[in-house]
C-alpha cells in the first residue's frame, strides 16, 4: 500500500515499499505532474492509485535519471493518457541503450517487467528532455496552471542525467540525495557528485529536500553527504594501492558499508581511466607548441 504524505498544499511524497522509492506528486489548477514511477507495471499501478486518490487531472511524467526503479512504471501512466514524459538527454539515451539489460533487477519484485511480457512491461522513453546539449547546468519550466516547477539539472553526480524538481520551497532531488543507507556509486561521478550537492544545498530558495530513497531532509544534510563523500574520495586518493599484499576497501578507511566501499573505488578508478582517455593529448617536447592563453570552462 502506498502512503501519501502532503508535504504542502498540493504538493505530496508518494512512498512504496519496493525499493524504499519515493515518488513525487505536485497537484497545479489544470493538470498534476508525476515525479518517478516505479520499477514496472505492479509498483506502476500502486503509484498511478495513489495519484488518483488526490486528483483526477491529467498528467505529466518526469524521470529523475535512468536506474530501473524510477522509469520502468512509465508504460502505466502512457496507458493511462499521459503523453508528456520529462528527463535529461542523457537519460532518454541510457533508457534506450541499457533498459532492456536493466530488466534483470527487477525481476523478483516484477517479474512481468523482468521477463518483458504481458501489459505495460515497454520501455517508455522521455518524449521531452531539458535544453541544450546536456553537458552542461540547465533548466526547463512546466506549467500546471497555478503552481510553476522547475526541472533542473545541476552537474554529473549520482549518474550523468540527475533531474531535480523544484516547487515552491521544495525540491525533489532523484538519488542525488540518499537518507537511511549509502549512497549508490555504480555509475557515478563521485568527485563531480560533492560539487553538485554543495551547489544543490546552496540553493536558498529550497528548505526541504526529498530523496529519491527515505525521508525528506534539510541542506544541511545535503551538506553532510557531501562532506563525507569528499572525505572518502580523499582517503581514496591518499592511499597506496601499489602496496604489498591485497588492496582492500577497509584499508582506505572509507565511511560507507564495504559492499559500497568496493564499488565506489571501483567506480573511481573508472571515472579517473576514462577522464585521462579523454583528455586532450600533450605536444611532445620535440613539437613545441605556441602557447596558448587557455579557455575558459
Amino acid at each position: 500500500m502506498a502512503r501519501i504524505h502532503e508535504l504542502r498544499d498540493g504538493v505530496h511524497v508518494i512512498g512504496t515499499e519496493n525499493w524504499r522509492l519515493n515518488s513525487g506528486l505536485i497537484v497545479g489548477s489544470q493538470r498534476a505532474l508525476v515525479i518517478d514511477t516505479g520499477a514496472g507495471p505492479r509498483q506502476g499501478r500502486e503509484i498511478l492509485a495513489a495519484v488518483r486518490e488526490v486528483t483526477n487531472l491529467p498528467l505529466t511524467v518526469v524521470n529523475t535519471h535512468a536506474h530501473y526503479d524510477h522509469y520502468m512504471g512509465n508504460a502505466v501512466f502512457q496507458r493511462a493518457g499521459v503523453e508528456e514524459f520529462w528527463a535529461h538527454k542523457a537519460c532518454a539515451v541510457a533508457m534506450r541503450e541499457h533498459g532492456d539489460y536493466q530488466r534483470s533487477f527487477v525481476g523478483t519484485q516484477e517479474p512481468e517487467m523482468g521477463d518483458a511480457e504481458g501489459l505495460d512491461t515497454q520501455l517508455v522513453l522521455p518524449t521531452n528532455t531539458l535544453p541544450g546539449n546536456g553537458r552542461r547546468p540547465s533548466l526547463t519550466r512546466i506549467e500546471l496552471g497555478d503552481k510553476p516547477v522547475t526541472l533542473f539539472f545541476l552537474g554529473l553526480g549520482h549518474t550523468d542525467n540527475d533531474v531535480c524538481v523544484g516547487v515552491e520551497d521544495i525540491v525533489f532531488c532523484g538519488d542525488l540525495v540518499e537518507e537511511g543507507a549509502d549512497p549508490s556509486f555504480e555509475d557515478s561521478y563521485p568527485q563531480r557528485w560533492v560539487e553538485t550537492l554543495r551547489s544543490l544545498a546552496t540553493l536558498e530558495r529550497y528548505k526541504v529536500f526529498v530523496p529519491g530513497h527515505g525521508s525528506p531532509v534539510s541542506n544541511t544534510f545535503v551538506l553532510q553527504q557531501a562532506d563525507t563523500m569528499a572525505l572518502a574520495v580523499k582517503r581514496a586518493e591518499q592511499a597506496d594501492p601499489t602496496s604489498a599484499g591485497t588492496v582492500t576497501a577497509s584499508m582506505f578507511r572509507l565511511p560507507y558499508q564495504a559492499g559500497v566501499a568496493r564499488v565506489f573505488l571501483d567506480r573511481l578508478a573508472t571515472v579517473r581511466i576514462e577522464t585521462a582517455a579523454s583528455a586532450p593529448r600533450t605536444a611532445s617536447s620535440e613539437q613545441p607548441q605556441p602557447q596558448s592563453q587557455g579557455i575558459p570552462q
